[in-house]
């Protein structure tokens, strides 16, 4: 199945090492369309590393990884830092957002932030949006790219238990209305199930994969 005309991204037998530190052993794991898969481990796991490896941001020591050509990826980081002195406003970050030949229209900015919930936020400074909030934006800058797959790593860290619930209720409707992949870093699989098709739990290796139910 692995040779499935669906696939959006696949890594095959994937190992890293950091020094003496091996990070991946000889890890698989596919993403196809419209499939949800979330990676889940302790810390130092290797999900972040898996990630990177699987967006090319990661040469891994072996294995191969491939991506569909002209895969649009849509990417939302874990965490952003912003300058407190820096006037930056959520339309002029989400302007950023947009490949240099492109321009974004207000309907599109409002439509996009609208989905995730945080219209409301569009003139804000972004210093005073707060951790949900930011989630929401950040989600919005990676659907501005209409991306055949979402990668979300820890989408919902520094939010609290209720924020959380929400945000991958939403990420579920998202994936749903936009039959977009995903792929997503998380520490708590029951907050994810909600979200998600299949499940890699990780820790250097796959320890187990299958239905986050099964898992």
């Amino acid at each position: 199945s692995s040779e499935a005309a669906d696939f959006l991204i696949e890594a095959r037998q994937v190992s890293v090492t950091f020094g003496t530190h091996t990070a991946l052993g000889g890890v698989d794991a596919i993403v196809r369309e419209g499939e949800a898969l979330t990676i889940i481990g302790p810390n130092g796991a290797g999900k972040t590393t898996l990630v990177k490896v699987m967006l090319g941001l990661i040469t891994p020591d072996s294995g191969i990884v491939r991506r569909r050509p002209g895969l649009r990826i849509g990417y939302m980081p874990q965490r952003i830092e912003v300058d407190s002195t820096l006037p930056l406003t959520v339309r002029r970050f989400l302007a950023f957002a947009v490949p240099r030949n492109g321009r974004t229209s207000e309907e599109r900015l409002r439509t996009v932030l609208g989905e995730v919930g945080a219209e409301h936020l569009l003139e804000n400074p972004l210093q005073d949006v707060s951790g949900g909030e930011m989630q929401r934006v950040l989600l919005a800058r990676a659907l501005l790219r209409n991306p055949d797959l979402l990668v979300l790593d820890e989408p919902a860290r520094g939010v609290d238990v209720g924020g959380q619930a929400d945000l991958y209720q939403l990420i579920g409707r998202i994936r749903d209305e936009h039959g977009c992949g995903v792929l997503m870093v998380s520490h708590d699989l029951h907050l994810v199930m909600a979200a998600t098709d299949r499940v890699i739990c990780l820790n250097q290796r796959v320890q187990c994969a299958g239905h986050p139910e099964a898992v």
